[in-house]
């Protein structure tokens, strides 16, 4: 079996389990939105930065309410979401000409979601050989920019 190794994650990790508080309500609920890399809010979704990103640029697009599946999206959130999905794509490609995407959701924590009880959409940029030499030999992962940088920039 092959595995990834994501040691750089290991700040989030401790923090799993920690706090009862849902990330995505807390902050949705907060209106400090630099502080907490809310990048824009909708009337039925948002969109904020990863802080324990996978790679540069890394976004998260939520809906406000508190829902664990896509069953339970209503048709005005689903139509936020892929509306934030495209403009944050074009938004991406501009700021930060990714050769590519992952985009995607983990619904369940089988499936590998972190906050199994908020469903959110991840758009991870993705470049031609970003995957380099330093988790290997070092246990680190290189962002090329800080949060505050790329939140500037998308922002």
């Amino acid at each position: 079996m092959e595995r990834l190794w994501a040691p750089w994650r290991s700040g989030y990790i401790q923090t799993v389990g920690k706090k009862s508080d849902c990330i995505f309500c807390e902050k949705a609920k907060s209106r400090n939105d630099r502080e907490n890399f809310i990048l824009k809010r909708g009337k039925y979704c948002f969109v904020i930065l990863n802080v324990y990103p996978y790679n540069n640029g890394h976004l998260m697009i939520a809906p406000y309410r508190h829902i664990s599946e896509i069953s339970h999206l209503r048709k005005c959130e689903m139509a936020e979401l892929f509306q934030f999905l495209k403009e944050y794509e074009l938004k991406l490609k501009k700021k930060l000409s990714p050769d590519g995407f992952n985009v995607g959701l983990n619904v369940g924590k089988v499936a590998g979601a972190g906050f199994e009880h908020h469903i959110h959409f991840h758009i991870v940029p993705r470049w031609g050989g970003d995957t380099n030499f330093m988790p290997v030999i070092s246990d680190t992962k290189v962002i090329s920019q800080s949060l505050e940088e790329v939140y500037n920039l998308l922002r």
